[in-house]
């Protein structure tokens, strides 16, 4: 069995606290969403808004041509950039630099083809950003991709499925915390799945809460968003995937208690900002 991992607490949040939020938008950090296609518009829009709701202070959507349009007036708040036509054609400069710029940028929430998404990952890990994190498609592709490719930064929020795409083998129902060590070692990142954050090294902590209502379409999204904005405001990948996961699991408890089971994400994104606040004040 693996070693227990280190038990996160309210308290132990405080005693990490985070990043003075400062004076402007420029201090809180940038991030950049990709993803998005037809089927699934949406994906993008609540990892989006999870960002900005747990301190973000910039954002900025890279999707589809077709969706382009319309998720500028879904989250007016974001810088909303068009990808190529062509998945294999490189980003060009003036997107490409933004996501220089970035400090977090998430790949994957809403995509639907496999091989768009990788010829998309590569294409925006060819700009360098500062750290990416990864979810659902972004997951899927990844044992396709030299991970040499990709940033040193990089956070993977797999659900067992996905983590038992990325090991080629089903997860150990008995001891699944060694398993993603396996996966954090493999991919050298830090690995959040259903409460339990791996770093390389087998540093570990587990988030207890959140309850059945997390099982929601769209709640995934919300969760890697909350991760990507916690990382874009400069908390380091481990501890940014430990915030993520704890505010995702006590905005599920918090709306659990207050209207039952039956919210939805867009309402756990909402939720994000007092569930932080519990603990920053």
């Amino acid at each position: 069995m693996s070693n227990p991992s280190e038990q996160v607490t309210a308290e132990v949040l405080r005693s990490w606290g985070v990043p003075d939020p400062g004076e402007s938008k420029k201090s809180r950090g940038r991030i950049v969403v990709v993803g998005g296609s037809r089927r699934t518009p949406g994906a993008v829009t609540l990892a989006g808004e999870a960002a900005l709701r747990v301190g973000a202070g910039r954002l900025g959507l890279l999707v589809p041509a077709s969706i382009e349009s319309q998720l500028g007036i879904a989250i007016p708040e974001a810088a909303v950039m068009a990808l190529p036509g062509d998945s294999d054609d490189p980003i060009p400069p003036s997107i490409g630099e933004e996501l220089r710029a970035a400090d977090a940028v998430l790949v994957g929430p809403g995509f639907d083809d496999p091989g768009e998404t990788r010829a998309t990952l590569l294409a925006v890990a060819a700009w360098e950003p500062a750290c990416l994190v990864l979810d659902a498609f972004g997951l899927g592709v990844l044992p396709e991709v030299e991970r040499d490719t990709l940033p040193d930064l990089l956070v993977l929020n797999p659900n067992r499925e996905e983590a038992s795409l990325l090991l080629d083998r089903e997860l150990d129902a008995d001891d699944a915390l060694s398993d993603l060590r396996e996966i954090a070692e493999r991919y050298r990142a830090v690995v959040n799945c259903y409460g339990d954050v791996v770093a390389p090294g087998g540093s570990s902590w587990s988030i207890h809460g959140g309850g059945a209502g997390l099982g929601t379409s769209g709640s995934g999204d919300v969760l890697a968003g909350a991760i990507a904005g916690f990382a874009a405001r400069g908390i380091e990948p481990g501890r940014a995937a430990v915030w993520g996961s704890w505010v995702h699991a006590r905005a599920g408890d918090r709306l659990t208690a207050r209207t039952g089971i039956g919210f939805l994400a867009r309402e756990l994104a909402a939720e994000l900002t007092p569930a932080l606040a519990e603990v920053t004040g």
